[in-house]
Parts: C-alpha cells; sequence; structure tokens
C-alpha cells in the first residue's frame, strides 16, 4: 500500500543551517510535493523539508556545493515545476501558494471571507498588502482579487462534482454571503451557473486541473 500523500502547506519553518531553500513554481498539491521531493533526491539533493512552492534541500556531502542551476531548472521542467530566482517572483509565487493552501486544504470554519485576506496575508508575509497586491497585478499577470475568486471557483467546481453538495451548502463552505454571491461569481469566471456546471456530471472538461488555474 502506498503511503498516505502529505497534505499541502505553504509554510516551512526557518532554513536548518546547511541547507538551502528552492523557491519553485507550481507545486500546488499532495502528488507535486511527492513528485518535487522524488525529482530533487535524483538529483542528488536530500530533501529537508517541503511545502507548496519551496523545498530546503542539502547536499549529500557537507559543504559541497548544490548542482548547477541549469541542471536543476532542467530536472524540475521535465515535470512542469519551475524554480524562481527573483525576490519579487518569489513572493508572487509565496501569496500564490497560501491562497492555494488557504481555499483548498484548510478547514472551511477556518477560512476569512475574501474581504479579510488582505489582513490575511499581510500578516502571513509580512508585507502591507498594497505592496502585495501591486507587485502581483505586475508580476503575476492578473490582480491578486481576481485570482482568489478564480481559487474560490475552481474549489466550488470540486466540491459541486461531488454531486451530493447543493449550491448554498457550497456558498457557505467558501464564506460567501449567498449562494447569489457565488452564482454570480461563478458565471464570470465560468460562463456557467453552478447549477449548470454541476448538471454536467462528474469528470466534466469544464473543471481544470488546479495546476492550470495557479499559474
Amino acid at each position: 500500500m502506498s503511503a498516505a500523500l502529505p497534505v499541502p502547506t505553504a509554510a516551512l519553518p526557518p532554513a536548518a543551517p546547511g541547507t538551502t531553500r528552492l523557491h519553485i513554481r507550481n507545486m500546488v498539491c499532495p502528488q507535486c510535493l511527492r513528485v518535487a521531493r522524488r525529482k530533487l533526491e535524483q538529483a542528488g539533493l536530500p530533501v529537508e523539508a517541503i511545502a507548496l512552492g519551496a523545498a530546503d534541500v542539502r547536499p549529500i556531502t557537507p559543504g559541497q556545493p548544490l548542482p548547477p542551476t541549469e541542471q536543476l531548472q532542467a530536472a524540475l521542467h521535465a515535470v512542469g515545476f519551475e524554480l524562481v530566482d527573483d525576490p519579487r517572483d518569489q513572493l508572487v509565487e509565496q501569496t500564490k501558494a497560501l491562497v492555494v493552501e488557504l481555499i483548498h486544504y484548510t478547514p472551511a470554519d477556518q477560512q476569512p471571507l475574501l474581504l479579510t485576506y488582505s489582513h490575511y496575508l499581510s500578516q502571513r508575509l509580512g508585507r502591507d498588502y498594497a505592496y502585495l497586491s501591486h507587485l502581483f497585478s505586475q508580476r503575476g499577470g492578473l490582480t491578486l482579487e481576481k485570482y482568489i475568486i478564480r481559487q474560490k471557483v475552481e474549489r466550488a467546481k470540486e466540491l459541486l462534482s461531488y454531486q451530493e453538495a447543493t449550491v448554498a451548502d457550497v456558498a457557505r463552505q467558501l464564506g460567501y454571503s449567498s449562494a447569489a454571491h457565488l452564482t454570480n461569481q461563478f458565471r464570470q469566471v465560468t460562463g456557467l451557473t453552478p447549477t449548470q456546471f454541476q448538471a454536467l456530471g462528474p469528470g466534466s472538461a469544464g473543471r481544470r486541473s488546479l495546476d492550470a488555474v495557479v499559474g
């Protein structure tokens, strides 16, 4: 029997002495953590800790330099990941990872409403939200608010695909003020109402994989 996949988190403790923190784009799910770990270890880098968007690695021999960046980049790119070197892009990826962790992997009763995401992200990242939002728009290609909405809609699609969930149930779980509010945002993103999407049935092409949404 295969080992259970870890529950993704966007938080890592401070890097331990002798380790290097790598920032990695597109790590968004439990399977991503396992695949990234395997690729890094195949490249000769034991993984001390791993989370959404980051991994702490150390060389097999203490004091030995890490493999060339180009070699690591090629290994990760082969499985859909990418090293992120620019500190501004690293901050954007950290922001994305926090949003994904919160919406997709945090119990509903612990999720803030959209209006309080600004405080949550600012507190977690230690940066002013206005700066985070501006940087996200500049480096990420869309506003942070729209990114949050897309993730909430994607999570709604997943919950609706279970069929037994009602639109009102999903709206409540995702912190919407009403089913109508969810329906409005859902239609803006997908062109369908939640009810129309649910009628398509499980496995519909209307549901994109999470890694196609986070970029």
